[in-house]
């Protein structure tokens, strides 16, 4: 929670330096926001080699069906809820909030003193189609050596992200609002920011609803029970707004829910790192919202958004387990595949990190539908292999 706090922090610093402070002071902000800029679009592709290669690479071998079903299923969740939140987005945005669509503001009237140009090593394409080919190679050659330092190197960027860029999100953030404040447009753009983040909370809700009344209902068992059963892992998620640090509690969870201990111990953690279906109801919506919030940019159809959802299910296996890792590892398709500007990927970064913590508890508390599945559809046979 406390990356939120320092956003808060930076969004109202920025405010008030474009309100009242000198131009020169706006300048220096803005080119901080150049410089940090930089830095992240340099480093999303080493995002997606490292995170991807080495999360291929160490999924289990020799899990078979159980594997590829629950890969499947992690799949289809994320895919079909980024498709109904695109759906209800781009209907119920301009609806509820016609606010939104006047939220973009004019050519930035300040200028940073200098732009510092950090190119990638490779592009994001690249990038992806390497970590398949590495992380397919290493599974099936077994290469310890290169599993290793694809591990370590998964170690270095998120250590760049917990301790350089993240820290550094508040004073890129605030340059964003310095200019918006600066041109008059910032009110506008928070009244948008409120109806965003409210409506992707609550498609949030929608979504867990959907999945468990179903499950339920299929099952033969208590949607109210499921659900209940999985609160502790929903409100540890919220605090932590890791997957990956909740997975104690969602673990518990999930056995409380009378699923077998071997598929949850398989399912849980594989799912932490591949299943995002909160996160990507919140990417979706948000970039929804942005484009509209940009002058001359409309919100695109769905045939056209479809590649962006089916890419953005693959790019969440790079999404570290840091605050704010999967629109981290999104950023690359946004600026790709939906042509994002900086200042684009800036009110991106500020939207996303304002409800983070509940996409992480979507997230965590859809795995314990995955698990249900998985021991209906296995725990039987692995109970009887043993």
């Amino acid at each position: 929670m406390k990356i939120i706090l320092k956003l808060l922090a930076g969004m109202i610093a920025g405010i008030l330096i474009g309100f009242y402070a000198p131009d020169a002071f706006i300048r220096l902000l803005l080119t901080v926001y150049e410089a940090v800029g930089q830095l992240i679009k340099f480093t999303i592709p080493l995002i997606i080699l490292f995170y991807i290669t080495n999360g291929i690479a160490s999924l289990p071998s020799g899990s078979g069906k159980l594997l590829g079903r629950t890969v499947s299923f992690a799949y289809g969740s994320t895919l079909i809820a980024g498709v109904l939140a695109f759906l209800v987005a781009s209907v119920a945005l301009p609806i509820i909030s016609p606010q939104v669509a006047e939220a973009g503001h004019e050519a930035a009237t300040h200028l940073p003193f200098f732009k510092l140009e950090i190119p990638p090593l490779f592009g994001v394409i690249s990038a992806l189609v390497a970590a398949f080919v590495f992380g397919i190679g290493i599974s099936a050659n077994n290469s310890e050596t290169l599993r290793t330092v694809f591990a370590q190197g998964c170690d270095v960027i998120e250590r760049l992200l917990s301790k350089v860029i993240i820290p550094l999100l508040p004073l890129y953030i605030a340059g964003v609002f310095a200019a918006m404040a600066a041109d008059g447009s910032v009110f506008t753009t928070l009244h948008a920011f409120g109806t965003v983040l409210v409506l992707a909370i609550v498609m949030h809700w929608v979504w867990l609803t959907i999945l468990y009344v179903t499950t339920g209902v299929l099952n033969g068992r208590s949607p109210l029970e499921l659900i209940r059963n999985m609160m502790p892992a929903y409100f540890t998620a919220l605090g932590t707004m890791s997957s990956a640090a909740t997975i104690p509690v969602t673990l518990r969870s999930v056995k409380n829910a009378k699923v077998s201990d071997p598929i949850a111990n398989f399912v849980v953690p594989l799912c932490a790192n591949i299943h995002l279906s909160g996160s990507t109801i919140t990417i979706v919506t948000c970039a929804s919202a942005v484009m509209l919030m940009t002058p001359g940019v409309a919100i695109p159809s769905l045939l056209t958004m479809l590649p962006f959802i089916m890419m953005l299910g693959v790019i969440m296996i790079a999404a570290p387990g840091a605050p704010g890792g999967a629109v981290m590892a999104a950023l690359g398709l946004l600026t790709s595949m939906l042509g994002f500007t900086e200042q684009q990927v800036a009110l991106m970064i500020a939207l996303y990190l304002a409800q983070d913590s509940f996409g992480t508890a979507t997230n965590v508390t859809g795995d314990g539908i995955i698990a249900v599945w998985m021991d209906k559809f296995f725990g039987k046979q692995i109970a009887a292999a043993k």
